[in-house]
């Protein structure tokens, strides 16, 4: 009889219905979006994502190309008019200046216009704020709430687009930061302990010393209570319990060790200093300003003043004017430039997003020492007023 019960059981534990083993799967699925990996997968997908879709929304090339004729034909007409007004007509100098005034301030307000609301960035230039790179760019400063400006959607459907998009992708961030910021400080706390923190160590031998004498000091505490008679059995237990419990803290338990702040000052420090550099050569900026650039980028306030692209895209203005000498806008020089800024989007993308995880684990180490030392003065307080008392 056993047997058969045993069977039976193994049989309905194997069988499961078509609905149970979606659901089983879809469990799993869930489970692995919101752990470390997945959560980091998940982010760099919704991204990648988030760029084809403002990609599609706002980058089509007929819409450049459309833009690039508009002005020019606008360009060409002014210049026309203007002509007219020289060779056709007599005019004083006062009355001619008034109205080329007027038609350099029409065709001025025309490019504006062009700049504001479709991303105009001149005739010789690709129009690259919503190539894929760009797009990315986007998508993240989107999601990380940093927000340059530099570049915005011009469409009523692509406004709509980026406030669903944020809607979603901000909570996501914000789990990426807590999840990878865990991780980087237990990893970061066990290094510091096993590189730092040696055996012969002052710290080490202090950290001893300060548990060792909070021991005592319980021990002694809980002996003279008794000795009064003012503990009672059920304190007496709670007593033991935490004595019992404190015991058991040891100096190789990796996570019970707190990493300084000025370690995790240093460290924000030299990231921010070694994008500075980085970014100094890539964008041709001064050291001060690419450290501005990565501090602002990565406390997410974003002004915008400083974007990567720009100095490569103004590069290409030149690039097209000097065509006498034989660097004009031929498809091997634009395909470069254009494969440059790719670059330099995708590495900033990359290092904004490595460095606001390091900056939430450094805030994750510093606020845990800081409360190790609030509760240390406090301790330090009670002491104090029991032995008064």
């Amino acid at each position: 009889m056993e047997r058969k019960r045993s069977g039976r059981r193994y049989y309905n534990k194997r069988k499961k219905t078509w609905t149970q083993q979606c659901k089983d799967y879809l469990r799993q699925f869930i489970a692995f979006l919101f752990s470390n990996i997945g959560i980091i997968c998940l982010v760099v997908g919704y991204t990648i994502a988030g760029a084809f879709m403002f990609i599609f929304i706002e980058g089509a090339p007929g819409n450049a190309i459309a833009v690039i004729d508009r002005v020019g034909a606008n360009r060409s007409g002014t210049a026309d008019r203007i002509w007219d007004m020289v060779c056709c007509n007599a005019y004083c100098e006062d009355e001619w200046k008034r109205e080329v005034q007027v038609h350099l301030r029409s065709f001025q307000s025309h490019v504006i216009e062009a700049v504001r609301n479709f991303s105009y960035e001149g005739p010789n230039k690709q129009m690259t704020r919503w190539s894929f790179s760009g797009s990315f760019l986007y998508s993240l400063s989107v999601i990380t709430t940093i927000g340059y400006g530099n570049v915005t959607p011009r469409t009523l459907l692509g406004k709509l687009a980026t406030i669903l998009y944020a809607i979603v992708g901000m909570p996501l961030f914000l789990l990426y930061l807590s999840n990878i910021g865990d991780i980087l400080a237990k990893s970061f706390k066990w290094i510091y302990a096993k590189c730092c923190l040696c055996r012969n160590c002052k710290k080490r031998r202090k950290r001893m010393l300060a548990i060792q004498r909070k021991e005592q000091w319980k021990m002694d505490m809980r002996d003279f209570k008794l000795n009064t008679g003012v503990l009672t059995e059920g304190e007496e237990s709670d007593d033991e319990g935490t004595t019992d419990g404190s015991s058991s803290l040891s100096f190789n338990d990796t996570q019970e060790v707190t990493v300084p702040i000025s370690l995790c000052l240093t460290i924000m420090v030299g990231y921010i200093s070694g994008g500075a550099i980085l970014f100094s050569k890539w964008e041709s900026w001064e050291f001060f300003d690419g450290s501005y650039f990565c501090f602002i980028s990565l406390s997410t306030i974003g002004f915008g003043d400083f974007v990567p692209g720009n100095s490569i895209t103004g590069s290409g203005t030149s690039i097209g004017t000097s065509t006498s000498t034989g660097t004009g806008t031929g498809p091997g020089n634009r395909s470069s430039a254009g494969t440059v800024i790719e670059l330099s989007f995708i590495l900033c993308s990359m290092y904004l997003m490595l460095g606001m995880a390091l900056i939430a684990m450094c805030f994750n180490l510093m606020q845990q020492d800081v409360v190790m030392k609030i509760r240390t003065c406090t301790d330090i307080v009670r002491r104090i007023g029991r032995c008064k008392n």
